[in-house]
C-alpha cells in the first residue's frame, strides 16, 4: 500500500474496524434464524405462496438491518482501499471497488425491499405476486439477487488482492483472505451448480454469504493491524 497517503491509511484503518464488526452482528443473527422453507427446513415448512410468513416479523428480518450498513461500509472500506493503494496497482483496487459498488447496491436494495416492501405487504394482505419476491421462496427474486450480488462481491475480492503486492506480512494475508474468498464462491457455485442445476434453491446462497461474510470479517480484522 502506499506511504504517501496517511489520511487514507486511516480512512481505511477505521473503516476496516466498523466493517468488521457489523459483519459479525448480521453474521450472529442470521445463524440464529432459522429457516422456515426450501432444503434446510426441518419442521412446520412454509409452501408456496408463502403467506404464513407474515408471523415471522420481524424476527426473520432483524439480521437484514446490520447487513444493510454492513453492505454499505463495504463499500465505503474498498474505497478507502483504493485511494490508499500504490499507484502501480490502482487499476486493480479501482476495478475492485467498481465491483463492490455494483454488489453493495444490489444486496442494500434486496434487503430494502423485504423490509419496506414485501413484509408491510403481508401485514395489509396485499398478497399478488408476494410469493416470487419473498425471502421464503427458496428459488425466489430474492435469492437470485443475493446470488448475484455476493457473485460480485468475490469479484470485487479477486481485484482488490491482486491490489496488495504481498511483501509485508499484513498485506500478504490480506491478499490470500481476497483470494481465497474468490476461489471458494467459484468452487461452490460450480459444485451446486453441477449436483443440483436450476434445483439448487438457497443452497449457493448459503454459501456464498458465509464465505463473503467471513472474508470481509477476516480481512477486516487483518486491516486493523495496519493502524497508522
Amino acid at each position: 500500500m502506499s506511504d504517501q497517503t496517511p489520511t487514507a491509511n486511516r480512512f481505511g484503518f477505521y473503516t476496516a474496524i466498523i466493517t468488521a464488526v457489523l459483519g459479525v452482528i448480521s453474521l450472529a443473527i442470521a445463524m440464529g434464524t432459522p429457516p422456515f422453507s426450501g432444503p434446510f427446513c426441518r419442521a412446520d415448512c412454509y409452501q408456496y405462496p408463502y403467506l404464513e410468513a407474515v408471523a415471522r416479523w420481524p424476527r426473520d428480518y432483524y439480521w437484514m438491518f446490520p447487513a444493510m450498513l454492513f453492505m454499505l461500509m463495504y463499500m465505503v472500506w474498498t474505497a478507502g482501499l483504493h485511494e490508499s493503494a500504490a499507484p502501480a496497482r490502482k487499476h486493480f483496487s479501482r476495478l475492485g471497488l467498481l465491483f463492490a459498488t455494483m454488489a453493495g447496491l444490489i444486496l442494500f436494495s434486496d434487503y430494502f425491499i423485504q423490509v419496506s416492501v414485501i413484509q408491510p405487504a403481508l401485514l395489509n394482505g396485499e398478497t399478488a405476486g408476494i410469493a416470487l419476491w419473498t425471502q421464503f421462496n427458496p428459488h425466489g427474486l430474492f435469492i437470485a439477487l443475493e446470488e448475484i450480488g455476493y457473485l460480485l462481491m468475490s469479484v470485487s475480492f479477486l481485484f482488490m488482492g491482486l491490489t496488495f503486492s504481498g511483501i509485508r506480512k499484513g498485506e500478504k494475508a490480506l491478499r490470500w483472505i481476497f483470494l481465497t474468498g474468490f476461489i471458494l464462491t467459484i468452487l461452490a457455485l460450480v459444485v451446486f451448480s453441477v449436483l443440483y442445476g436450476i434445483h439448487r434453491e438457497y443452497r449457493f446462497e448459503v454459501a456464498v454469504i458465509t464465505i463473503d461474510w467471513l472474508a470481509v470479517i477476516i480481512g477486516g480484522s487483518v486491516a486493523v493491524k495496519f493502524k497508522p
